[in-house]
């Protein structure tokens, strides 16, 4: 593994963190950054960031993070390169469980009615899941979520057919196209504690991971207990993207795209990707959330509409990259 990665990634963030705090509709001076540091008294920079932009910072680090872990986890633990969160329906179900807080006009009497019933929707169908897929093996379970993601996805539809009127729609499209905007310390508060303890579970995996390289039969005759993995992977990905997916919208391609930076850099040893990976999303999402503020055609991008923008042609890439180097 380059011992310099991490570091270098970590620079990285930091870095875009400090940008991330001084831009927006107010552009900050890095002297007003300080001033606000160290004033002892509330100042108008200091309320800027510290009401508004170091809680969209701080969610999209952990965002971004648990994007790129749970990522990584999954194309190691189902030995596939098109792997990603959304795979498993967890993305879907916290999306189906946001637009029915939405639809029934909870969430205009309760600030967080959407994303409790966000991160309520992706545990429901991370449950569906494994319970169709209990007796099968990593088929089954790919099967079983992409039919729980298929049935998530068409109750999206339809309440956006049934919409009471076009406010209800457009807020329901608005939530879907995810986005760190106007999220606050009760955001971070809320899906924090699940993303932290999600993201134990997937690097609990790390080892079991790399003997899975081997293949099931001979990572279970070397110790690994496969349902064990399966389920650790499984809630990890449920409770920390499901969390992620329920403050802020879908956020899609983060989850594919971080592993594959940093994988040809680890010596493609998926146990070593986990951690790199994690930052890599961080700062993919840190990134792409001072772009949507940078570019402006009129209306403000939404984070996940320009992370799926750029992160199309790299998937359209992998997918002949895959074509081209299979046996």
């Amino acid at each position: 593994m380059n011992r310099w990665l991490i570091p270098l990634l970590l620079l990285a963030l930091a870095a875009l963190s400090v940008a991330s705090l001084l831009s927006g509709t107010i552009w900050l001076s890095p002297a007003a950054l300080a001033e606000a540091a160290r004033a002892q008294h509330p100042t108008l920079a200091g309320l800027i960031i510290t009401e508004i932009r170091l809680p969209r910072l701080v969610l999209g680090i952990l965002v971004g993070a648990i994007l790129g872990l749970s990522g990584a986890v999954l194309q190691g633990l189902l030995r596939n390169p098109l792997a990603e969160p959304g795979l498993l329906g967890v993305s879907a179900g916290a999306s189906l469980g946001a637009v029915i807080a939405i639809y029934f006009g909870l969430a205009a009497h309760f600030a967080l009615a959407t994303p409790l019933f966000g991160l309520v929707g992706g545990l429901v169908t991370a449950g569906l899941a494994l319970t169709l897929a209990r007796s099968g093996g990593t088929l089954a379970l790919i099967l079983a979520g992409a039919a729980v993601s298929s049935i998530a996805g068409a109750g999206v539809s339809l309440a956006l057919n049934l919409a009471p009127n076009p406010y209800a729609a457009y807020e329901i499209m608005t939530w879907l196209m995810g986005s760190l905007a106007d999220r606050s310390w009760d955001h971070v508060v809320l899906a924090g504690p699940f993303i932290l303890i999600g993201a134990a579970l997937l690097l609990a995996t790390a080892r079991a991971i790399d003997a899975l390289t081997l293949g099931e039969a001979q990572a279970e005759s070397l110790g690994v207990n496969l349902k064990r993995i399966r389920l650790l992977a499984l809630f990890g990905t449920a409770l920390g993207v499901g969390a992620a997916t329920a403050v802020t919208g879908a956020i899609g391609f983060v989850g594919l795209i971080a592993p594959h930076i940093v994988r040809p850099l680890v010596g493609h040893r998926p146990g070593a990707t986990l951690v790199p990976a994690a930052i890599a999303g961080a700062v993919i999402v840190t990134a792409a959330d001072i772009a949507t503020r940078l570019v402006h055609f009129g209306p403000e991008i939404r984070l996940g509409v320009f992370v799926s923008v750029v992160g199309a042609p790299f998937f359209l890439w992998l997918v002949l990259h895959v074509r081209n180097t299979a046996p």
